[in-house]
């Protein structure tokens, strides 16, 4: 008898393949384990600069990966 549980659905989508940068992927995955932050939130969850935040969501957005709602950013549907 195996005592290991395997789950049947991963709950977080693999990354996309045209995700090239580390920060990218972190911040797309950030953004899918959430459901959706501020930009303000993930600087504090990642502790990474505003500047750089912001310049990941903008590229993320224009690759209409992410999506603005309201104040929050998410991962497109």
């Amino acid at each position: 008898m195996s005592s290991q549980k395997y789950r049947s659905d991963p709950r977080i989508e693999p990354v996309p393949n045209q995700l090239d940068s580390t920060q990218a992927k972190l911040v797309y995955l950030c953004l899918e384990a959430t459901g959706g932050a501020t930009a303000d939130e993930l600087g504090d969850l990642l502790a990474m600069k505003q500047l750089s935040v912001l310049s990941l969501l903008n590229t993320l957005s224009s690759d209409d990966m992410v999506e603005q709602r309201g104040e929050e950013y998410a991962v497109a549907n």
